[in-house]
C-alpha cells in the first residue's frame, strides 16, 4: 500500500477504536503481530511489555481497561513513509483503582505489510500513569 493509503488504514484503526470496535482494530493486525505498549523499561503498569499476536493483544487490552478509563484520543496528526505510520497524539484518563487522573502525549508508530499491522509500537511517558496509580 502507498504511504497515503496506510494513513488512511490507520485512520480508520483509530476511528474504530473511538467507536469502540475493538474487534476491527484487533482483526487489522496480522495473525503474529508484535506489539509494544509502553516501549520503556518500566514494569509499574501491569499491561506493559511485548505481546505476540492476537490472543495477547487482546489480553494486553483487557488488563488496560481493568486499570485504567482512557478518554478519547486528542489532536491526532498522522506521518507516513513506506510501511510506516506514526500517529502523534494525547488523552487523558482515569486509574480505577484511585480515581487519579493522567494526561500524557504519546507517539503510536504502525508498521503495515498488505492490509495488516504486523508491528505497533506505543511510547509514552509511563510516570504520569504511574503517579496517578499511587506509585
Amino acid at each position: 500500500m502507498s504511504a497515503e493509503s496506510n494513513v488512511e488504514f490507520v485512520n480508520d484503526l483509530f476511528a474504530a477504536f473511538g467507536r469502540g470496535d475493538i474487534d476491527h482494530f484487533i482483526n487489522a493486525h496480522a495473525v503474529d503481530a508484535v506489539t509494544e505498549s509502553p516501549v520503556s523499561r518500566t514494569s509499574a503498569l501491569p499491561w506493559a511489555g511485548v505481546r505476540r499476536g492476537r490472543r495477547e493483544l487482546v489480553e494486553h487490552f483487557e488488563t488496560i481497561v481493568a486499570h485504567v478509563r482512557p478518554e478519547a484520543f486528542q489532536d491526532v496528526v498522522f506521518t507516513a513513509s513506506g510501511d510506516r505510520v506514526v500517529a502523534e497524539g494525547s488523552n487523558a484518563g482515569t486509574v480505577l483503582a484511585t480515581g487519579e487522573r493522567y494526561d500524557h502525549d504519546w507517539v503510536m508508530v504502525f508498521t503495515i505489510q498488505g492490509d495488516k499491522v504486523v508491528r505497533f509500537r506505543h511510547f509514552y511517558d509511563s510516570g504520569d500513569i504511574e503517579a496517578a496509580m499511587g506509585g
